[in-house]
C-alpha cells in the first residue's frame, strides 16, 4: 500500500480520543468545609478514585465512529482489479466465454494466486457479475475436443455454476475450434453486440493470431496468463520384451534458460522401486530413449505396473513428468483385404480406404493384405480388419477369424458381386449366418428416418446412386442388429457381437463403379467409428487425453482411474443412447465391459509442453471491448453506517436516565467516606477519618 493509504488508516489512532474525553468528564469534587470534621483529629489520608469509564455504550459508539472515519478516508486509495466489459450506448451484449481447461493451464501463477485456470475462472466470474438483464452468455471449454459447457442463456446463475464446475484437465488445446464453436452459439441470437472472450494462455502452437468468427468481435484479455515457461514431459512409454521406449518432449521456455535445466534423468519405476535410470540431455523438441529392464525381471513381474518418470529439479507442470508403460504398440494395426482390380479410384492413387484413413489422420498403420489371414499370429497383430467384397472365407479362415473376433477383434465385411459368387465350401459363418445374393436393382439411397449409425454424417446417404446391392437370406435364429436400412427397409449395415468383439456387415462394397458410398461423409464416419470401436475393445492401449472410448452394445460398463499412488477412482459414465467414455486426465484406466477387464492409457499431447503463446492482434485487446478496472467504492456504505451511529447515539441520550444525562461531573460509584448519604457522622471512626474535602457532590450541595 502507498503512503497515502497508510496515512488515511492512521486516522484510526484517534480511537483513543473518546477514551480521553470520557476520562476527563470525571473532575475532582469541590472541597467545602464540614463543621463536624473539626471534632476529629486531623490525619492525612489519600482517597484513591477508580478511573472507570462511564456510559460504555456511548463510548463504544464513538469508537466505531472513529474507525469508520478511518475506513472512509482510506477507501479512495484501496483498489481491486476486476475484469469488466465496455458497453456501447448501454446496449445488451451476447457473450461467449472460451475457458481454456487444457494441461498448459496448470502452470502456477504468482505466489498465492493459484494456477492459470484459477485466474481464468475468476475472470470469467467477474465478467458474469458485470452482465445486466437482457445480456446472453455461453461457456465453451477449449480443451481438445472443444465442448459446450453452457449454451447461450440469460440465466446468469447457470453461467456462474457452469464456470465454477469447470475443472482442470490434461487435454490438448484447440483454440480455433473453440472460437468457431463459440461463434456458432452466438449466430442465432438477436443481439447486435456479439463478442467472444478467450481466457487462455494461447499455448496451442497456432500459426499466426487467433482468427475471429465472421461478424463477431474477439477479445483476448488477461495478458498475465501468457508467457513462456520451461516444461518437459513424458509423452508415452511402450515396452517390448525387456526394453522400454520412452518419448520425452521439452518446450523452449523463456530466453536465457541455463543449460543446467537440460541435464535431467529418466527412470523406470515399479512402485517405489527404481529399476533403471539414465541421464539425457534435451534442450527443445522430442526425443526417444530406450531403456533396458533388469535381466529376468519381466518374467517374474509380468503384471506389475511400470511408470516412466522424469527426474528433474525445475518444471512448470508436474503431472506430465510420469507416464504408465504400455505393453503393446501404440498405433492401431488395420488390415485391409480388397481386390485391387475393383478398389482402384478413377482419379488414380491408392484405394479409397487408404486415402480416407490418410485424410482422417487417426493415427493408424494400414497393412494391405492379399487374403484374409488364417493364422493366429497374423491376426493377433491386428486391431481392425476390413474385408472388401471377397468371395467368401475358407473353413480355416472362418475358424481363426471367429476366434480372433471373440477375443476382442473388430471386422467389417462389405458384400458385393464377389461375395455373392463364393465357391462351394466358402461362406461368412459364423460371423454372418446368411446366404448372400447380388441384385442389380437397388433403391436410390438409405432411409435416414431409421438411421441409428451415421447421425450428422448422413448427408448424401439418401442418394448413393447404387447400381446394385447385396441381399441377405438370414437364418431364422440369427439376430444381428440393424444400424441402417435402405429406403425399402432392407438391411444396409448390420452389427453382430461375438464375445468381446464385433462384426459389421455392409451390403454395399467400396467400389466407386458401383456406388458413391466412398465419396460420402458417411464413409469417413464409418471408418472413424470402426477405429474407435477397435481401440475400445483392445486394439490399442494408448489414446490421447480427450479421445472417446465407445462402449456401445455393452450392458455392464465400469471405468476406474488407476493413479500411480493411491486408491482407484471411479469415472462417471455419460448418460444417453450413445455411450462413450471421455476422460480428461492422463494416466492408466481399467475398463470392465460385461465382465471382461481391459486397460487403457490416456497420454498427454506433445504440444502441451510448449508454453509459448501465439500472437494476438491489436484489435483483440482494444479498450473499447473492456479491460481490467481498479476501484473499490465503499464510501456510501460507510456514510450510511456513520449516519446510523449518529441516530443510535441520539437515542441513547434521549432514553438514558436523568442522572446519566447530567452534563456535570457525577460519580457513578459509591459515595466516599464521610458523606451523609452513605453514613451518619456518628459512624465515623477515628482510626479511619475521612480526608478533608472528600465529600461527594451530594454532600457538598447539602
Amino acid at each position: 500500500m502507498s503512503f497515502l493509504t497508510w496515512a488515511a488508516l492512521a486516522v484510526a489512532g484517534l480511537v483513543v480520543a473518546p477514551l480521553v474525553a470520557h476520562l476527563l468528564r470525571r473532575r475532582p469534587p469541590e472541597e467545602l468545609p464540614f463543621a463536624a470534621t473539626k471534632l476529629v483529629p486531623a490525619r492525612t489520608a489519600v482517597a484513591q478514585r477508580r478511573a472507570a469509564i462511564e456510559d460504555r455504550a456511548l463510548f463504544a459508539i464513538r469508537v466505531l465512529a472513529v474507525l469508520a472515519l478511518a475506513v472512509l478516508g482510506a477507501s479512495p486509495f484501496v483498489t481491486c482489479d476486476r475484469l469488466s466489459l465496455a458497453r456501447e450506448g448501454g446496449a445488451s451484449v451476447a457473450l461467449t466465454i472460451v475457458l481454456d481447461d487444457s494441461m498448459s493451464m496448470r502452470v502456477a501463477g504468482a505466489e498465492g494466486q493459484g494456477t492459470r485456470l484459477d485466474r481464468a475462472r475468476e475472470a470469467a466470474l467477474e465478467l458474469v457479475a458485470g452482465l445486466q438483464e437482457g445480456d446472453a452468455v455461453a461457456v465453451v471449454l477449449a480443451g481438445t475436443p472443444p465442448r459446450v459447457a453452457l449454451a447461450a442463456t440469460t440465466n446468469l446463475e447457470a453461467a456462474r455454476a457452469a464456470i465454477e464446475e469447470t475443472t482442470q484437465s490434461d487435454r490438448g488445446t484447440d483454440l480455433e475450434g473453440a472460437v468457431d464453436l463459440a461463434g456458432e452459439l452466438l449466430g442465432d441470437l438477436q443481439h447486435v453486440d456479439k463478442r467472444v472472450v478467450v481466457l487462455s494462455d494461447l499455448a496451442d502452437r497456432g500459426d499466426g493470431p487467433l482468427p475471429a468468427p465472421e461478424g463477431i468481435r474477439l477479445w483476448v484479455p488477461l495478458e498475465e496468463l501468457r508467457g513462456a515457461r520451461r516444461d518437459c514431459g513424458v509423452i508415452f512409454a511402450e515396452r517390448t520384451a525387456d526394453r522400454v521406449l520412452v518419448r520425452v518432449a521439452c518446450g523452449p521456455g523463456p530466453e536465457g534458460a541455463g543449460e543446467e535445466q537440460d541435464k535431467r534423468r529418466i527412470a523406470i519405476r515399479a512402485g517405489e522401486q527404481t529399476l533403471v535410470e539414465a541421464p539425457f540431455r534435451l534442450a527443445v523438441g522430442v526425443d526417444d530413449l530406450t531403456l533396458r529392464l533388469p535381466d529376468g525381471w519381466v518374467s517374474d513381474h509380468e503384471t506389475t505396473a511400470l511408470y516412466a518418470v522424469l527426474v528433474q529439479d525445475q518444471d512448470a507442470i508436474a503431472v506430465d513428468d510420469a507416464a504408465p508403460v504400455v505393453a503393446i504398440g501404440g498405433q492401431l494395426q488395420v488390415g485391409v483385404v480388397s481386390d485391387t482390380a475393383t478398389s482402384v479410384v478413377a482419379t488414380g492413387g491408392p484405394p479409397a480406404v487408404e486415402q480416407a484413413f490418410r485424410a482422417l489422420a487417426l493415427g493408424v498403420q494400414l497393412r494391405p493384405l492379399s487374403a484374409v489371414p488364417d493364422r493366429e499370429g497374423e491376426l493377433s497383430a491386428l486391431g481392425l480388419l476390413i474385408v472388401d467384397d471377397v468371395p467368401g472365407l475358407t473353413p480355416s479362415q472362418r475358424r481363426e477369424l471367429a476366434d480372433w473376433v471373440t477375443a476382442g477383434g473388430v471386422v467389417l465385411f462389405t458384400l458385393g458381386p464377389g461375395a455373392a459368387a463364393a465357391p462351394l465350401g466358402s461362406s461368412f459363418e459364423p460371423m454372418l449366418p446368411a446366404l448372400v445374393r447380388w441384385s442389380t436393382q437397388a433403391p436410390k439411397g438409405l432411409d435416414l428416418a431409421k438411421d441409428q449409425f451415421f447421425g450428422e454424417a448422413a448427408g448424401g446417404m439418401d442418394d448413393l446412386a447404387a447400381k446394385g446391392r447385396a441381399e441377405l437370406d438370414m437364418e431364422q435364429d440369427a439376430s444381428p442388429k440393424r444400424l441402417a436400412a435402405w429406403a425399402d427397409g432392407a438391411s444396409f449395415l448390420l452389427e453382430n457381437r461375438m464375445g468381446r468383439g464385433v462384426v459389421y456387415v455392409s451390403t454395399l462394397p467400396f467400389d466407386t463403379e458401383l456406388s458413391d458410398l466412398a465419396l460420402r461423409p458417411g464413409f469417413l464416419h464409418l471408418l472413424r467409428r470402426l477405429v474407435d470401436t477397435a481401440r475400445t475393445l483392445g486394439g490399442v492401449a494408448r489414446t490421447p487425453v480427450g479421445a472417446a472410448w465407445s462402449v456401445e452394445g455393452y450392458d455392464e460398463v465400469s471405468v476406474q482411474y488407476l493413479p500411480q499412488k493411491g486408491a482407484p477412482e471411479p469415472v462417471k459414465l455419460p448418460d444417453g443412447p450413445q455411450r462413450r467414455v471421455e476422460v480428461g486426465r492422463a494416466g492408466l484406466y481399467e475398463l470392465v465391459l460385461d465382465g471382461n477387464r481391459t486397460t487403457r492409457v490416456a497420454s498427454v499431447a506433445e504440444e502441451e509442453v510448449d508454453l509459448t503463446p501465439r500472437p494476438v492482434v491489436a484489435a483483440a485487446g482494444e479498450e473499447a471491448l473492456g479491460g481490467v478496472t481498479a476501484s473499490v467504492d465503499v464510501s456510501a456504505h460507510v456514510a450510511v453506517f456513520l449516519l446510523l451511529l449518529l441516530f443510535v447515539e441520539l437515542g441513547l441520550r434521549a432514553f438514558a436516565p436523568r442522572g446519566a444525562r447530567d452534563t456535570g461531573p457525577a460519580s457513578s460509584g459509591p459515595a466516599s467516606t464521610g458523606s451523609p448519604s452513605s453514613a451518619p457522622p456518628s459512624s465515623l471512626r477515628p482510626s479511619a477519618p475521612p480526608a478533608v474535602g472528600s465529600g461527594d457532590r451530594s454532600a457538598a450541595s447539602r
